[in-house]
């Protein structure tokens, strides 16, 4: 899918490095042609020889080049390939190229490309959560960069763990080779901002227990990828899953019902929202600092808040609403009748309903039943996979935005 595919990569300044030495050879794998590009706090991590010994050529370094800039060449790396990749995209790179500015070859080159450019995100996960680094995502994110990642993990840093960390160099891959198997401006949602939540919300107890469900996310990680393929610009809002990012989609990871809630609002104005996550609606009023011990008289007292109703919350806004609003009912019983109620007590359009019973198999499987529920009646779907789940509800979406 990548043969004689021209990638120019990006190397910016962090630990994470190294791991574009690697995405390089898996690039170099698939018959792609790679040039690379150091910024200066990039060079602290990888050599230019080790990058131009993989990549086949030499490295790029400098604005001034002598050698190179006699033909514009910051212009000529710019247009002269298919996609541009920024691997590590630190917070100071993601900055300078929300701003517009280019005092160095990397954010000169990314300032200058008509081309498409896909960010792979990597900091410690304090700097990723800073507004201004969420600032920065969210305007990069509306002047049509793609990103992939970051992921959640160990840091380079001891004891610091957290969203931050930059996608693993197969995933970047398969990132890239969505990018290019469908072009996301054509499709029956091309022009529209679909949002998608997915996965179970974790609720703290203490630093190593938390409250939480059975969701998979994958349902919701095959909406989002299929609003890709239809063409549409998809944020997907992800709580703690083992699923691969879908190809082509901004994802923000969270943890908590409450950070689900924030990144939705971030991510919005949106033309079509599916909320396909399974959001706790009690959280522990005040988790333990500390492991709470066993070694007290009788169980500990968890007091619970209850969590913001992100669905209803949306659903009933009266500025920005999304157009068409999406709940999700997972039921173990009277699932029709529950999801009717459900969806005149939440103010959305349109409900997913689907039994979650132990029995069926769903939480956690490859396969669904669902009903759709709207004011006009019910529809039953016989069982399929989540994957034709998926496909049938963008083309039910697709046909009602006609």
């Amino acid at each position: 899918m990548l043969t004689d595919r021209r990638i120019l990569l990006v190397i910016g300044g962090g630990i994470a490095a190294y791991k574009a030495l690697d995405l390089i050879r898996r690039l170099r794998e698939r018959g792609a042609h790679v040039r690379g590009i150091l910024t200066r706090a990039g060079q602290e991590f990888v050599t230019p020889l080790s990058v131009g010994a993989l990549c086949g050529g030499r490295a790029f370094t400098d604005l001034f080049d002598a050698e190179s800039e006699f033909d514009v060449g910051h212009i000529r790396l710019a247009r002269d390939t298919d996609l541009v990749v920024v691997a590590p995209a630190t917070a100071d790179l993601m900055a300078k190229m929300a701003g517009g500015h280019a005092d160095d070859l990397a954010s000169t080159v990314l300032l200058a490309t008509d081309k498409p450019v896909l960010l792979a995100p990597a900091m410690n996960p304090r700097m990723w959560d800073n507004r201004a680094t969420q600032r920065n995502v969210a305007q990069l994110a509306a002047d049509g960069r793609r990103f992939v990642g970051p992921n959640e993990g160990e840091m380079a840093e001891a004891n610091e763990s957290g969203l931050g960390r930059m996608a693993e160099p197969l995933e970047i891959v398969a990132a890239i080779e969505g990018l290019f198997a469908k072009p996301a401006a054509s499709g029956p949602l091309s022009g529209k901002h679909v949002l998608v939540t997915s996965g179970p919300t974790h609720e703290p107890i203490d630093p190593v227990r938390y409250i939480a469900n059975r969701s998979s996310g994958k349902q919701g990680h095959a909406i989002a990828s299929a609003a890709a393929l239809a063409g549409a610009r998809v944020t997907l809002i992800s709580g703690p899953v083992n699923l691969p990012d879908p190809a082509g989609v901004r994802v923000v990871r969270v943890e908590t019902a409450r950070e689900m809630m924030q990144a939705v609002d971030r991510a919005l104005p949106a033309d079509i929202a599916i909320f396909a996550a399974a959001v706790a609606d009690w959280g522990i009023d005040k988790p333990g600092a500390q492991k709470m011990k066993k070694d007290r008289v009788g169980p500990p007292q968890l007091p619970l808040s209850e969590n913001p109703d992100i669905l209803a919350t949306i659903a009933g806004r009266k500025a920005a609403r999304p157009g068409l609003v999406i709940g999700f009912a997972a039921e173990t019983e009277n699932v029709i009748d529950h999801a009717r109620e459900k969806l005149r007590r939440k103010g959305c359009d349109w409900m997913v309903a689907n039994d979650v019973s132990p029995q069926t198999g769903v939480m956690g499987g490859d396969r669904n039943t669902v009903h759709l529920v709207s004011e006009a009646g019910v529809e039953s779907w016989p069982q399929q996979t989540k994957d034709a789940v998926a496909r049938a509800l963008i083309s039910k979406i697709a046909a009602a935005l006609v």
